[in-house]
């Protein structure tokens, strides 16, 4: 396994799904983890679960990110996981559902950044790992807010390894394709057969399941790690062959 001793990571979204995977392999290899988020109950839950600390974080909120900074003092890894999903074609999205995704999904990741990496170009070393999406990548169906977000979730990591790729500092997206997470979990309890649309959403993947939150873990962890020293700006495909034929 990849190792992250004595390195100093924060993840956000770290409560839960995919933030509580990454939280726990990071843990496992040897990082001093914090675990940043809104939920209070359960970040501190996974703190306490695997000897790290937690933040109180809304990552949407600049202030509190610029306070986060100052209590965790210089990173080495901040995994920007925290995102929300949203259902939904034009004739079914309001401009508030865009905003609510555009606060968390980019100005989250733009706040964090903002608050974090200049200490890490100071020191010139660091790497940031933002969740993307395969929907970053390709456009998905009925999820207009949520691939608006991602794409721009994919070009601020561009953007960002572009203009500091002489820093020692990198950035990378993950753009897994659809995950066992929480919010799919519940999504898929709503329809009347839960298997039959379980099968239908995992058949655009080409092995015909979902990921589990560890492997996209897995993959931030390698990101994350000294050994991938010379990817910077990529958009990491973690997606069962979904984009493969596209």
């Amino acid at each position: 396994m990849f190792k992250l001793d004595n390195k100093t990571a924060l993840i956000t979204g770290g409560a839960s799904g995919i933030g509580a995977a990454v939280a726990e392999i990071f843990a496992q290899a040897g990082a001093k983890v914090w675990i940043a988020d809104r939920d209070k109950v359960g970040g501190q839950a996974m703190a306490d679960r695997i000897g790290g600390k937690f933040l109180a974080l809304d990552v949407a909120s600049e202030t509190d990110c610029a306070q986060a900074a100052l209590t965790t003092g210089t990173l080495d890894v901040l995994a920007n996981i925290a995102g929300l999903g949203h259902v939904g074609t034009l004739m079914n999205t309001t401009g508030a559902d865009l905003d609510k995704l555009y606060a968390v999904n980019v100005r989250g990741v733009f706040n964090c950044c903002k608050a974090f990496v200049p200490a890490m170009l100071e020191r010139k070393s660091g790497s940031v790992i933002n969740m993307a999406s395969i929907a970053g990548v390709i456009a998905v169906g009925e999820r207009l807010a949520y691939t608006t977000t991602k794409f721009a979730v994919v070009g601020i990591t561009k953007a960002l390894a572009l203009d500091h790729s002489h820093t020692g500092v990198r950035f990378n997206c993950v753009c897994p394709g659809r995950v066992e997470t929480p919010f799919v979990t519940a999504r898929l309890k709503e329809y009347p057969d839960p298997q039959a649309a379980y099968r239908e959403m995992a058949a655009t993947q080409l092995n015909g399941r979902m990921l589990r939150p560890e492997e996209v873990a897995a993959g931030v962890l390698y990101l994350a790690a000294d050994e991938s020293a010379m990817v910077t700006g990529s958009t990491f495909m973690m997606d069962g062959g979904w984009s493969a034929g596209k």
